[in-house]
């Protein structure tokens, strides 16, 4: 029963995270490109501070549960005399979620907070770059969190 809780909250967390990068690049971001930069900047900050703090919790929640259903794993196997070798596809998964975490802290505590301070001081030159940052962060982590799903689910990978 536990280690079905953490896979959901796992899997919930991820789509929470990738489900939400694909509609602010995809959807959101071209919508919003024909605003005026005050405008577009403005709306862009408020919807990322709301969207941040959704992929903050996310992302802990993934890496939280995810090493907590390893070390059961783990342990179980060990407990049972056998010898634990982590699946390729799990230290991928592992390996490139811990990257997409540490990307998305550098979205969130630096590239986002340049855009605040634009946005707070009506920089809309600065804030324009700092956004098209984001974006460019954005499109890394969004492309590494479909390689982990691939990696994840292809048949092979087990």
């Amino acid at each position: 029963m536990l280690y079905a809780t953490l896979k959901t909250i796992h899997l919930l967390s991820i789509i929470v995270w990738i489900g939400g990068m694909v509609f602010a690049h995809f959807f959101l971001r071209p919508a919003v490109a024909q605003l005026e930069p005050p405008l577009r900047l403005r709306l862009m900050h408020e919807v990322l501070g709301r969207f941040f703090k959704a992929v903050l919790a996310a992302s802990l929640l993934t890496l939280g549960s995810g090493v907590w259903m390893l070390g059961r794993v783990a342990k179980q196997v060990v407990q049972s005399g056998g010898s634990f070798d982590m699946p390729l596809a799990w230290t991928l998964m592992a390996t490139l979620g811990v990257l997409m975490v540490a990307i998305f802290m550098h979205i969130r505590f630096a590239l986002f907070k340049r855009l605040g301070r634009a946005v707070a001081t009506s920089e809309w030159e600065a804030g324009g770059l700092a956004l098209a940052q984001i974006r460019t962060w954005v499109s890394v982590n969004l492309g590494l969190g479909v390689v982990v799903l691939l990696v994840t689910l292809m048949p092979w990978a087990y």
